[in-house]
């Protein structure tokens, strides 16, 4: 299956599971919810593998499920969701559904997302001075996620909305490197 249209199920998916949970008046929870679940899956792709695997029936993956659910302590309204992802043989887009539920879930209460780029992690000093400085400039809350590129060679790369701001060292070099060849 293309990507696109992985991701436009993903989006499908995700808004009607962000309308039920609205429903329900539990975004928040199931946000909590799907946000433990993805990192979940992240730790451990073998999850994911045995999830979307065509081979193993829904009932088998139900009742991992409920045993996720256990563990993760994931409320009804969020398990009621991913059965029908299981009833609908989704697995395999799983991840995609639950990052476009964060997107949408943050695009709902007006937070933007930021990347940032850099060497190595940021002190908790700079993260706060980063996160107050960005939040003035773009005049409301955020949410910062981090990632570390070596290639950078210092510096940061500000990513938000279809903004970016290349403050690397890399980008510097690359920018001289066309100035001196003439280019603009």
């Amino acid at each position: 299956m293309k990507k696109d249209s992985k991701s436009k199920i993903a989006s499908v998916y995700a808004l009607a599971l962000y309308e039920a949970a609205e429903d329900k008046k539990a975004v928040a929870r199931v946000s909590e919810d799907m946000a433990s679940l993805l990192a979940v899956i992240r730790e451990d792709r073998d999850i994911l593998k045995y999830l979307a695997n065509p081979v193993w029936d829904n009932g088998g993956k139900k009742e991992a499920l409920k045993e996720i659910s256990k563990k993760l302590k994931l409320s009804p309204e969020t398990l009621s969701c991913l059965d029908i992802i299981a009833d609908n043989g989704r697995f395999g887009e799983l991840e995609l559904i639950l990052e476009e539920f964060r997107h949408l879930n943050y695009r709902k209460n007006g937070i933007i997302e930021v990347e940032v780029q850099s060497v190595k992690a940021l002190s908790s000093a700079q993260d706060k001075k980063l996160k107050s400085s960005l939040e003035k400039m773009l005049s409301g809350k955020i949410v910062v996620n981090y990632e570390i590129r070596p290639e950078l060679l210092g510096g940061l790369v500000v990513k938000f909305n279809s903004n970016m701001i290349d403050d690397s060292l890399k980008g510097k070099l690359n920018r001289l490197e066309l100035i001196m060849k003439g280019g603009q």
